[in-house]
């Protein structure tokens, strides 16, 4: 009854978000801006919440849909005027690290993991199979440029050029992203967006984060031991997913699974 009474303050109340998963355009499960955009609008708009908290839980993923949520992040903080923490589970690394810059302060468990400032592009070449196969390539194009990094051709030093000229100018964002978002509290260490990551506690040392601090009991200290939360999620869908989908969310799956591995995680 007290929202009801003149001239009585309610309790603050905190919105939080779970961004969770591996960051993708057509991520089922993960993080995307189609996913998330009317949830975080949700979050920012509803009830005219004292902060929003990011609880962040991704090894990374997609540059651009990474940028995406952490503008609109960032765009809602500034029209309503409202405080963004984000709050490391087990790790926010590349594209998780980009979202957590989007938050005005990062706190961090010791054994998080932060960081991996960098861009890399993996897949597999085929050539010698189809060989061993007896299995012909063939590859018709208008324009020169439409069959480069073929998995099943040899690489050419062109196309490897080419990839990494685009990697250089992503990494560069992603460097501008964070020195921005981070400002002077960055350490300087050679290190720092070289791709390496680091534990939440050396993170902390390196201005990647704040300091050690989970989210319920820092909410309390900054906003009163009556601080309320309310999650925002997206919704489920209604009709289950059967047939190709269901494979589809399995190569996903096993998508995440080897972004989280390469920091140790299953």
């Amino acid at each position: 009854m007290k929202r009801f009474i003149p001239f009585l303050s309610s309790d603050p109340k905190v919105a939080v978000i779970r961004l969770q998963g591996a960051i993708a355009a057509n991520a089922r499960g993960g993080i995307s801006d189609a996913t998330f955009a009317p949830v975080i609008e949700r979050a920012f708009s509803k009830g005219k919440p004292a902060a929003v908290a990011l609880v962040i839980n991704s090894p990374g993923g997609s540059p651009v849909q990474s940028a995406l949520v952490a503008a609109r992040v960032r765009r809602l903080a500034k029209e309503k005027d409202v405080k963004v923490h984000a709050f490391v589970e087990d790790v926010a690394a590349s594209g998780g690290y980009w979202l957590a810059c989007a938050a005005d302060d990062i706190w961090v468990d010791p054994s998080s993991i932060v960081g991996s400032i960098g861009v890399v592009s993996a897949g597999f070449g085929f050539v010698e199979a189809l060989g061993k196969l007896g299995v012909e390539r063939r590859v018709h194009t208008a324009g020169e440029n439409k069959s480069i990094l073929d998995p099943f051709s040899p690489e050419k030093a062109e196309d490897i050029e080419r990839l990494k000229a685009l990697q250089t100018d992503i990494h560069a964002s992603f460097i501008e992203h964070v020195k921005t978002h981070r400002g002077t509290r960055l350490k300087d260490d050679p290190e720092m967006f070289t791709g390496a990551f680091w534990t939440g506690a050396r993170g902390v040392e390196l201005g990647l984060a704040d300091g050690i601090g989970h989210l319920v009991p820092k909410m309390k200290e900054l906003y009163g031991a009556k601080v309320k939360f309310a999650a925002y999620e997206p919704k489920k869908p209604l009709i289950p997913r059967f047939g190709a989908q269901v494979l589809a969310d399995l190569d996903q799956s096993m998508e995440e699974r080897a972004l989280y591995a390469r920091f140790g995680l299953t």
